[in-house]
């Protein structure tokens, strides 16, 4: 049990340095998620072929798979673009805005009553992003960027629970993957031609943070969290990555010294979206207790 609690806030944790690689990579966000793309893509057919965990999946399901990978597409190129037109605290938090869309798209893709406590949550949390948006007009841009990404955060995981009923997850992860690339290919030409880049090719130091970006933060990452996932509970998982935002902008604190650009309605709002984590915590573990109390 100890060992997966290492496991899972390991997997945490890397996914809350994915912000921090958006600034040390020089170059913009499509480059960025279109480089990130073709490594995990091509390892993941690798490793995933040579251990035998990939699977035989329907042509119906690999279209929507990969379609789904085009939204996942979308959502990290929005996520790195709000660090670029902001930084990465405030995109960070913006992404603390996936639970209020989780909450209003998840009821209505798979058809189930809307959870109001969660609801009133989410918009807890947003009324905090709104406070800073307000007072922080410097990262106005950054931070529109960043709740349309995180509304696209909110949509593929509810869509990869209704594919792991029928597809196993490497299958899925290669196949989306695979997508998201192609979708990301075709939309490049355009999405350039917005907003040309000042150079597409990375650096050396660039492709060393893109192979820690592909290999540790989305490869490895990947497996620490699914064999996590084998001994510990959904409020436990659920709870512990409510924590990648608070792991990130700690990061960005280290790191790049943001505390020292960032103004006291940041700390309100952020404090408010902490509370909301606690809360939402505390709800989960209720849940959690009803359940075994109702199973045993």
């Amino acid at each position: 049990m100890k060992k997966a609690f290492i496991q899972l806030h390991a997997a945490v944790f890397l996914a809350g340095f994915t912000g921090i690689l958006g600034r040390l990579i020089h170059l913009n966000e499509a480059w960025i998620v279109w480089y990130r793309l073709v490594i995990t893509a091509v390892t993941m057919w690798l490793l995933f072929g040579l251990t035998g965990k990939l699977k035989k999946v329907a042509v119906r399901d690999i279209l929507k798979i990969g379609a789904v990978g085009g939204v996942a597409a979308l959502h990290w190129v929005t996520f790195y673009g709000s660090i670029k037109f902001a930084n990465v605290s405030v995109a960070l938090v913006c992404f603390s805005a996936v639970g209020f869309f989780t909450a209003i798209m998840e009821p209505i893709l798979e058809r189930k009553p809307f959870n109001r406590m969660e609801l009133l949550l989410g918009l807890i949390t947003i009324a905090a992003i709104y406070l800073i948006f307000h007072f922080d007009t410097d990262y106005q841009t950054g931070i529109i960027v960043g709740i349309v990404s995180a509304f696209l955060g909110a949509l593929f995981p509810i869509f990869n629970r209704q594919f792991l009923r029928r597809v196993n997850v490497e299958s899925m992860l290669a196949w989306q993957q695979t997508g998201g690339l192609i979708f990301l290919s075709a939309m490049m030409p355009l999405y350039l031609s917005w907003f040309p880049p000042t150079n597409p090719w990375p650096s050396l130091s660039d492709w060393g943070w893109l192979l820690v970006l592909a290999w540790i933060c989305s490869v490895w990452a990947f497996q620490l969290s699914s064999q996590a996932l084998r001994h510990l509970s959904a409020f436990t998982v659920n709870l512990t990555y409510n924590l990648e935002p608070v792991y990130g902008i700690i990061l960005a604190f280290i790191v790049f010294k943001e505390n020292q650009y960032l103004s006291n309605w940041f700390y309100g709002g952020f404090a408010i979206i902490m509370c909301v984590l606690i809360v939402h915590g505390l709800i989960l573990r209720r849940e959690e207790a009803r359940l075994k109390l109702k199973n045993s």
